[in-house]
């Protein structure tokens, strides 16, 4: 579930009907898809961010939560959860949309210079200028290594949740030990009829306040957690009815209609690679000025994207986003006057921002 304070999420699920019409849309929710909201929204450029994982975040969020970040101005320490919660503060003011858990799969340029995009769950955007800050691509779900999995998968497999309701009353089954698999443990025990999460080991990887939770919820009753690994699926046309598992007391099953594998993240370049754009090994060449690729109005910032010099570091994706800011500007607003302003002394900014 949303946390209190989240951003606005767009359509989710297939949504269908007259496309999202805006300025700039962000592809990648990583912390310089982030600050790339504040540096378009400083300039009245109203963006929409579109993200395969179902929370902003990027790599930061989904891979190292708790790991300290050391290089970035000004926080001598912070977490990969931390650094997002800042940013997600930061560009409040903006009220960006965030259509999560989806993945831009085709772009076609429009006779009036816009460019028309399509998710792979239905929802249409029409935008002026398009960013990708994809990081080093798209996240793809590891696939774990069980016989027929492919039969299952989108309709008793899943790899992330986009609706709750599909939970609902369900038998589910949880593999990992990862921030992922602890969050949806906890989101999901509430509405499932009876919730499993197995990990090869009893130690985990998340948060140590979501282990606790989870822990209490286990000696509460409430959910069930099993040391060991799954090694067979059973049922009959895609529905799941039973999990086989292997544990040091051996052989066993588990009812289980709906199971969510987190085994991990990997990265592809992903549909990007068929939009036309000039690749150099999987990666978008830019200029050094506004960023831009070899398609006028799609510009790519963060570690997607190589120049001469580049240096893959989240401060890099910051400078990036905003020389992108300034050149998408005169494309939003064709023919207008750009006024450079400092927040520190411009009250317009300052209003924009909250703090006038």
């Amino acid at each position: 579930m949303p946390a209190e304070g989240a951003p606005a999420t767009g359509p989710a699920n297939g949504a269908t009907g007259a496309a999202v019409e805006t300025d700039a849309l962000i592809i990648g929710a990583g912390p310089v898809g982030l600050f790339a909201v504040f540096e378009l929204g400083l300039l009245d450029i109203k963006a929409h961010v579109v993200d395969i994982l179902d929370k902003p975040g990027g790599q930061c969020a989904e891979l190292y939560p708790e790991k300290p970040i050391y290089d970035i101005p000004g926080l001598p320490i912070v977490t990969g959860q931390e650094l997002t919660d800042r940013l997600l503060a930061q560009i409040k003011p903006f009220g960006a949309t965030f259509h999560l858990g989806q993945r831009v799969d085709a772009l076609q340029p429009q006779a009036d210079g816009r460019f028309r995009l399509l998710t792979d769950v239905g929802t249409s955007f029409l935008a002026k200028v398009i960013v990708i800050a994809a990081g080093g691509g798209s996240f793809t779900p590891k696939r774990p290594p069980l016989a027929g999995i492919e039969a299952y998968e989108g309709r008793s497999v899943f790899y992330s949740v986009r609706r709750i309701d599909d939970f609902r009353g369900k038998n589910v089954l949880i593999v990992g030990g990862g921030d992922s698999a602890l969050d949806w443990v906890l989101n999901l025990q509430p509405v499932a009829k009876q919730l499993t999460l197995l990990h090869r080991r009893d130690e985990f990887r998340g948060a140590p306040h979501s282990v606790e939770k989870m822990r209490g919820l286990v000696a509460d009753r409430k959910m069930d957690l099993r040391i060991g690994q799954v090694t067979a699926l059973h049922g009959e046309a895609g529905l799941l009815s039973e999990a086989s598992i292997r544990t040091k007391e051996g052989e066993a099953r588990i009812a289980c209609d709906r199971l969510l594998p987190f085994f991990g993240l990997t990265m592809k370049l992903g549909p990007v690679a068929d939009w036309g754009l000039n690749l150099n090994e999987n990666l978008i060449p830019v200029d050094t000025e506004k960023f831009q690729t070899s398609v006028p109005g799609i510009f790519a910032v963060g570690d997607i994207n190589t120049y001469p010099g580049k240096l893959k570091l989240i401060l890099s994706g910051f400078h990036e986003a905003a020389l992108m800011s300034q050149a998408a500007y005169h494309i939003v607003y064709p023919g207008k006057k750009l006024l450079f302003q400092y927040t520190t002394s411009s009250s317009s900014l300052q209003k924009k921002l909250g703090v006038s």
